[in-house]
């Protein structure tokens, strides 16, 4: 039996990178839910769905089996709330809010009410990330990511943006004991955030400069005897015994298989096919960890 999947706001990131998974899978039934009747229109057409809502209630009312949510940032707290309280398994966008207080509050009402929650922190599941975090030897992290003329308000660039910096970072470094956090801000303005993460010997050190004279995102992970560089989670340099060798995008590998968007879904579909409840703590902590720096800011 197909899983029907409600798709909460289907703006650029939706049609990016979940609708060419889930609208390709033949056991996904998909359910758009837009207050945009335009909207509604033109991708029911282009990806021949027949159900669309404006209003999550009147999906709800059909019998949804998961959910996955794309809407503004604000909005997840009564969005996402909404799904967990009607027992809906539901994969969120990051942030799950932006703040930590109001992500904490989601968790505990998916842990109260036994419902699974993932929080759609992508990086996890691309496969190049993937197989650098499988180095047990690996010693230092640095991830960089950057923005051009991009200088915002603290909480927005923190939680919305460089969390996936964060999270990326404890996620291969393997703990999130902060050594070091520092910022400029100016005018108001967040212009440069870095951090500086430890594990034993291991270290993770993650930069975003929002007034860069590029967008760019890169990783570099060394070993001994051994170091990667991964550009735009695709172009990779292997650097291995002196020898350097160049592995190229795939051109024909879809984005969303690059950048671990499909394996991320495939992951919260099988939780939703098996009965396997998916719980956000972990990702709960990415979110706390950004209230400290949005908290240094403002020192």
């Amino acid at each position: 039996m197909a899983v029907r999947v409600a798709l909460v706001g289907l703006g650029d990131i939706a049609r990016k990178a979940y609708l060419p998974v889930l609208a390709a899978d033949p056991d996904v039934e998909p359910v758009f839910v837009t207050r945009n009747p335009a909207v509604r229109r033109e991708l029911g057409r282009a990806w021949r769905v027949t159900e669309t809502y404006e209003r999550i209630a009147d999906a709800l009312s059909t019998e949804i089996d998961a959910a996955t949510v794309h809407t503004t940032t604000p909005s997840h707290r009564i969005v996402v709330g909404t799904l967990l309280e009607a027992g809906v398994p539901t994969l969120v966008d990051k942030p799950l809010a932006d703040s930590y207080d109001d992500a904490s509050r989601l968790v505990e009402l998916a842990d109260r009410r036994q419902i699974g929650l993932m929080v759609g922190f992508n990086r996890r599941y691309a496969p190049a990330y993937r197989e650098v975090s499988q180095w047990p030897d690996r010693d230092v992290v640095v991830l960089h990511k950057h923005r051009r003329d991009a200088a915002d308000e603290p909480r927005r660039v923190v939680f919305d943006d460089f969390i996936h910096v964060v999270d990326t970072l404890r996620f291969l470094v393997g703990d999130d004991r902060v050594v070091d956090i520092s910022t400029r801000v100016d005018g108001g303005l967040l212009l440069r955030v870095m951090l500086h993460l430890g594990a034993g010997t291991r270290r993770g050190i993650g930069i975003m400069d929002r007034a860069s004279g590029t967008t760019q995102e890169v990783l570099e992970v060394s070993a001994p005897g051994r170091r990667r560089r991964i550009t735009e989670i695709a172009e990779i340099v292997h650097h291995e015994s002196g020898v350097e060798a160049v592995t190229h995008r795939d051109e024909w590998l879809p984005v969303a298989v690059q950048r671990g968007f499909a394996a991320m879904c495939a992951e919260f579909l099988d939780s939703v096919r098996s009965g396997r409840r998916l719980v956000a703590a972990d990702a709960l902590e990415s979110h706390h960890l950004c209230e400290r720096i949005v908290a240094a800011t403002a020192k």
